[in-house]
């Protein structure tokens, strides 16, 4: 399993899930969070998470980036243990030992994510912003960076913007740009954390349009929403949380059209 862990990528053999959880639980001192989460992503689909503030939904999506430590459970990212090693003892039990810091870095270069938040860097232009980690990280050349990251802000309709300071772009450019930025290091899995509920509504749109492109190329992808109309729209399944656990999950239109749960019926009737 060691071997997996390393910077060399490894074939990934048919029919692995592109992200499974197995008995997932997070503490913040004496808050339970996460309480025994599992789920399975495939890969190629869109899985969105949804349910009330407080719910573990983004607590969920950090523990997958590695941005959180695991208390309990195991999380799998193309069939390679996140943040963690096994090692089979000669009794056939399993130890586990905690990745170094390179590790771990490597693992997490492989998952984009977007926050809530664009999070970019104001002293640089949007093109700046898209190469700085592919140049300082992965130590791509620069040409060659820039070169990927203007075809980046091209692709989420930016690329007459390349110049530009996120001071003089509005909300939804910024959270576009932080959408190539991500994809500047040619991630295999995206996660997106409520990636529009800072945007004024006339903004949203075209963030959603990008993640719908996105998602029609192909891209796995797992997104925190309170957009009902893209989970029913590109979401192949649905997840909903609450009080740190799935209560009810399965095809987005089924969930949001005949939700079994009552906890669902609830949330979703205050929300559509």
């Amino acid at each position: 399993m060691s071997s997996t862990n390393s910077t060399t990528a490894q074939p990934v053999p048919p029919g692995t899930p592109k992200v499974r959880i197995a008995g997932l639980h997070k503490f913040f001192g004496e808050l339970h969070v996460l309480k025994g989460i599992d789920l399975t992503v495939e890969p190629g689909s869109v899985t969105v998470l949804v349910g009330p503030s407080g719910s573990g939904k983004s607590t969920l999506l950090r523990c997958i980036n590695e941005l959180e430590t695991i208390d309990a459970g195991r999380v799998w990212v193309d069939g390679e243990l996140i943040g963690m090693r096994e090692e089979q003892r000669p009794d056939g039990s399993v130890r586990l030992h905690a990745l170094t810091d390179k590790q771990r870095a490597a693992q997490r270069s492989k998952i984009g994510m977007v926050f809530q938040r664009f999070n970019l860097f104001p002293h640089m232009t949007a093109l700046e912003n898209v190469i700085e980690a592919p140049v300082h990280v992965r130590h791509v050349p620069k040409d060659q960076a820039r070169a990927r990251g203007i075809q980046l802000l091209d692709r989420v309709g930016l690329g007459d913007r390349l110049d530009h300071y996120p001071s003089q772009l509005s909300g939804g450019q910024q959270q576009r740009v932080a959408i190539a930025r991500a994809l500047a290091m040619d991630p295999e899995l995206m996660l997106f954390d409520e990636p529009t509920s800072a945007l004024d509504p006339e903004l949203v749109g075209e963030v959603l349009q990008v993640m719908k492109d996105l998602a029609a190329d192909g891209m796995t992808m797992v997104v925190v929403t309170h957009e009902m109309g893209f989970a029913r729209e590109v979401g192949d399944q649905l997840v909903f949380m609450d009080g740190g656990v799935v209560c009810e999950s399965g095809d987005p239109v089924e969930v949001l059209d005949h939700p079994s749960q009552e906890r669902t019926k609830a949330f979703l009737a205050s929300v559509l």
